[in-house]
């Protein structure tokens, strides 16, 4: 099998328009869309053996060696990274591990390789909240399959990211890779993630990429009309990952009050999907506004800290000129969303005006309508 000299490929990032929290319960709905901001990796051949990692992120580069299907750190020299430094790309580690054992079953040697990753998701070496881990994980499953040679349908890429991630943290619903991998506004449902993990590790990759995923289920929708999204950064990074821990540890996972939750904001997503389908922006408007009072009450009973005086400030800019918006993924610091009246340029420059003397960030951010390439 002979391996191209170099592959690229770029995966946007993403932000949750509704169902975030919710969405982690398997076959519970969220809407998100990708973002003009992109990871993007490259793939080229490796001037030794083993794999070296390198990324405009971290000090340094990363070299592993190959051992029963795993990467390990190889040597003790420099390019064996610091362990903040392993932990930092453990998304791409993961991915190329998952990506060897399709290549294992396969009868493919697991590839020698050399990847480094750049990335737009972050300011100053800050993250956005606009779901690089994701975006890094699926542009890595891309390029690394098609630099070994591997064609692959997006489906099929898009679970091996998930098999990859689900990895790291089983928490994670998925939904920034169903953005990266289709692009636009999407409608996404969790599988079970335990379920796909122990199916892969009896019965191997390959068949879990054939098999059937309870739960899951993604499908582009058609962007809102007459509305703009407009993207507020509270300069304040937050762990999705720890927060949604958080709400695991406080035992309410099966109360009435979860039960409730998931529910309304079932109810929420759907009526976002229907109105977006129909064109409807009023009825958009006004499920967006559903989603942040529900989270809202989530916040006032679990005291997680998903509303940040800065993301509050983001919402009632919003509100004051008949938009809506609300915390785009966990909250807790991050990014906001608003959608705004695309009709009324003063609107849109007075909620920016406002947002700044918060101390929040305008992003000239728009919908990416496309997903990692082909």
């Amino acid at each position: 099998m002979t391996s191209p000299e170099t592959v690229v490929r770029r995966a946007p990032g993403k932000l949750f328009v509704a169902g975030e929290y919710a969405v982690v319960e398997s076959g519970t709905p969220a809407v998100l869309v990708a973002v003009d901001r992109q990871i993007t990796v490259t793939v080229s051949r490796a001037d030794g053996p083993g794999v070296l990692i390198s990324s405009d992120l971290t000090p340094r580069a990363v070299r592993s060696r190959w051992r029963q299907g795993r990467l390990v750190p190889a040597g003790t020299g420099p390019e064996t990274g610091g362990e903040h430094t392993r932990s930092a790309l453990a998304h791409v580690m993961a991915a190329v591990e998952t990506v060897g054992r399709l290549l294992s079953e396969h009868g493919l040697p697991l590839p020698d390789l050399s990847l480094s990753v750049s990335s737009t998701l972050h300011e100053g070496g800050r993250k956005l909240g606009l779901g690089s881990s994701g975006a890094v994980t699926v542009a890595s499953v891309a390029a690394v399959a098609a630099f070994s040679g591997l064609h692959l349908t997006r489906d099929a890429r898009f679970r091996l990211a998930l098999l990859a991630t689900a990895g790291i943290d089983p928490k994670g619903s998925g939904g920034d890779l169903a953005a990266s991998t289709w692009g636009g506004w999407v409608t996404y449902r969790a599988p079970d993630r335990a379920h796909v993990l122990d199916l892969a590790g009896r019965r191997g990759v390959a068949e879990a990429l054939r098999a059937d995923w309870p739960g899951y289920g993604v499908r582009r929708l058609p962007p809102p009309e007459g509305l703009c999204l407009e993207v507020g950064w509270t300069g304040n990074p937050a762990s999705t990952t720890s927060l949604v821990a958080g709400l695991h540890r406080r035992t309410w996972r099966g109360t009435p009050s979860h039960h409730k939750f998931v529910a309304t904001s079932t109810d929420v997503v759907n009526g976002a999907v229907a109105a977006l389908e129909a064109g409807d922006s009023g009825a958009l408007l006004h499920q967006i506004r559903r989603a942040r009072q529900e989270l809202a009450r989530l916040d006032d009973e679990v005291a997680l800290g998903i509303f940040t005086p800065q993301l509050r400030a983001l919402c009632e800019a919003a509100e004051s000129v008949g938009g809506a918006a609300k915390p785009s993924g966990a909250g807790g610091g991050d990014c906001g969303i608003a959608l705004l009246d695309a009709h009324t340029p003063h609107d849109i420059s007075h909620v920016r005006q406002r947002w700044a003397a918060a101390g929040v960030l305008p992003l000239p951010l728009r919908p990416a309508m496309e997903g990692i390439e082909e």
